[in-house]
């Protein structure tokens, strides 16, 4: 079973269904019906292990043609604020390479998800 890590405890982990912005893994892209496990913290001594998610959709996405919603849904403020953190952390990989749109089903939930 293959990791699905956060760096952070979003208030999206809350809820039943949840979606997360990934790159194409070069090894095995990411499928649907796939199950992962849901990592805080994954390379870390604090790493914490969520629980077991279920991959339920998959969309390509141009990150230029993110949507507000689609920011607010993943737990932004806004699509300006999701920019933002995606060009701290990927730099102008963002602009260079699509990504997937994964949307996430819990099936198993193992402690607090947020704090």
């Amino acid at each position: 079973m293959r990791i699905l890590g956060f760096s952070k405890k979003w208030n999206k982990l809350t809820n039943q269904q949840f979606t997360t912005f990934r790159f194409q893994r070069r090894d095995k892209d990411w499928e649907i019906g796939e199950q992962v496990q849901v990592v805080y913290k994954p390379r870390s001594k604090e790493r914490e292990i969520l629980g077991i998610a279920q991959i339920i959709a998959k969309d390509f996405c141009n990150i230029r043609e993110l949507s507000q919603t689609d920011a607010i849904q993943d737990g932004f403020l806004d699509r300006e604020d999701m920019m933002k953190w995606l060009d701290k952390v990927y730099k102008g990989r963002i602009y260079e390479e699509p990504m997937n749109k994964l949307t996430l089903k819990w099936v198993i939930i193992l402690g607090d998800r947020i704090e």
